[in-house]
């Protein structure tokens, strides 16, 4: 699979660098931002580059935001962006729509439900919960409140690329991702318009930088529709899907920044 045509990076002001976290800012499922980086982004942002943090996370950890001082922050695929702290847009399921991811035929599947206030879930009897829902004090699903509005479902299973490809039929307009490497168990649902492109252009006219005039950095399936836009994409690792979306390609998280400080110097050029 080959690169989209060659075009140069972007290397002067105004600048927007959006990055994935897990397997691109940060180790798959980290929580801290490599020492090299942390260093890069803190010349970066001195140089006036902007940075936004866009991720198919609830939340961002603590340390990583702190580390990476971003102007803008995205979570559940893009469903929810905030500017400078302020939340700007979020996207929500209509009460049918739920209804409609949630009737999937995957038995005892894991089922996570993800609202403003926290997630809940469904654990079969037989399961165990995953690390981070233990941490979270994630909440029986039973116990969600009817009125509170949900913004991302994930679903933990074997035969979720099946149950994918039905709801894509049924429901076209509402955003997948997962389903297929390097997640194939998993799945996440997010209402329409919830993906990270549509992310990606809020936050650069929020910030005043043409989309032409963004970097962004991503490492699977969900992160296509921000290479697509961006002015500029790199691919961090290897997953072949990306490759024809990025025009530039990090080895992963731990080769960033010696990447981000090469851009840096550019800049400074």
């Amino acid at each position: 699979m080959t690169r989209p045509p060659e075009r140069p990076r972007p290397h002067a002001l105004p600048l927007l660098l959006a990055f994935d976290l897990d397997g691109t800012l940060i180790p798959e499922q980290g929580r801290e931002v490599p020492a090299p980086t942390a260093a890069a982004l803190a010349r970066l942002r001195e140089l006036g580059v902007r940075v936004a943090v866009i991720t198919g996370r609830d939340r961002a950890p603590r340390a990583v935001l702190e580390a990476a001082q971003p102007d803008a922050v995205a979570t559940n695929n893009g469903g929810r962006v905030e500017l400078g702290g302020e939340l700007h847009r979020e996207a929500r399921f209509t009460a049918d729509e739920l209804a409609a991811v949630l009737a999937h035929e995957l038995e005892d599947a894991r089922v996570v439900v993800f609202t403003a206030q926290g997630p809940y879930a469904l654990i079969p009897p037989n399961q165990q919960p995953e690390p981070w829902m233990v941490e979270r004090g994630v909440r029986p699903l039973a116990d969600a409140p009817a009125d509170e509005p949900a913004l991302k479902v994930g679903f933990y299973h074997p035969g979720v690329a099946d149950f994918a490809a039905r709801l894509r039929e049924s429901h076209p307009h509402l955003v997948l991702t997962g389903a297929q490497p390097p997640y194939t168990e998993f799945l996440t649902v997010t209402p329409t318009g919830a993906h990270k492109g549509a992310a990606l252009t809020l936050i650069a006219e929020g910030l005043g930088v043409p989309l032409e005039r963004t970097v962004v950095f991503g490492d699977s399936d969900n992160d296509v529709a921000m290479l697509e836009l961006a002015g500029y994409a790199v691919q961090v690792g290897e997953l072949p899907l990306l490759t024809p979306h990025a025009h530039a390609q990090v080895s992963g998280p731990e080769a960033l920044g010696a990447y981000l400080e090469e851009l840096a110097d550019s800049l400074e050029e």
